[in-house]
């Protein structure tokens, strides 16, 4: 008889041991964000800007990464159109870098207008990191 409460004894001792040592898995989750600097832009025109007028046809834009870049890069996505219009951009580029610096080209501004360019930065690691920067040039 006194083997059954030693073999209880036992049992519950092994039961609540095998028991206490599980542990939820990491199961199937999203990927937490990934914590990243605010991005940080430098336009060549400068953001907030309203150029000279100008021959054209073609206005050169520079577009610098001034913070650090995002593990995937980004993209960069720049629109002129005549400023005041509804009508569709002239012009539209979206580019993946990892790089400090790109270089880009507006082509086919209308002659005699004022066009405004927006320009849009947006990290590839974590989609909610952008920064959106607007300048103005003209063409004779």
């Amino acid at each position: 008889m006194k083997k059954i409460p030693a073999l209880v004894f036992v049992v519950l001792v092994l039961f609540f041991g095998l028991a206490g040592s599980c542990k939820k898995g990491g199961g199937g989750g999203s990927t937490p964000t990934p914590n990243e600097a605010n991005l940080q832009v430098v336009l060549n025109p400068p953001a907030g800007s309203n150029q000279a007028a100008s021959l054209g046809p073609n206005f050169p834009l520079s577009v610098t990464i001034s913070s650090a870049m995002p593990p995937q890069g980004v993209t960069i996505a720049v629109s002129a159109k005549v400023d005041g219009s509804s009508a569709a951009p002239f012009f539209t580029i979206n580019q993946s870098t990892s790089g400090t610096t790109t270089n880009f080209s507006i082509t086919n501004t209308p002659a005699a207008t004022t066009a405004l360019v927006t320009v849009t930065v947006t990290s590839k690691t974590k989609a909610s990191n952008t920064w959106t920067g607007t300048y103005r040039y003209s063409r004779k």
